[in-house]
């Protein structure tokens, strides 16, 4: 615990004399940037729905989505696997 607040004290510091030290930045910046921003938010809520979507599905009260999306092949006696 004592090496977990001696850490967090030293990014705290670090963060302030960033902070402290900040000079005006002198540059333009592209209107593309919003969208890029914009499409970044959309792909982060994509991702959160797609790995809660079991979770999503119960809420609606739709029945739960299958664990194994593709059946798998039933062994024939006397086969040998390949690897």
């Amino acid at each position: 615990m004592k090496r977990f607040i001696s850490f967090s004290l030293a990014i705290f510091t670090c963060v302030c004399v960033l902070v402290a030290t900040e000079r005006q930045a002198k540059a333009y910046v592209d209107p593309g940037t919003g969208f890029l921003a914009l499409q970044s938010g959309a792909a982060g809520l994509a991702a959160v729905g797609y790995f809660l979507r079991r979770r999503i599905m119960a809420l609606f009260g739709k029945k739960e989505v299958p664990a194994a999306a593709l059946p798998v092949p039933a062994k024939k006696d006397g086969s040998h696997s390949a690897a």
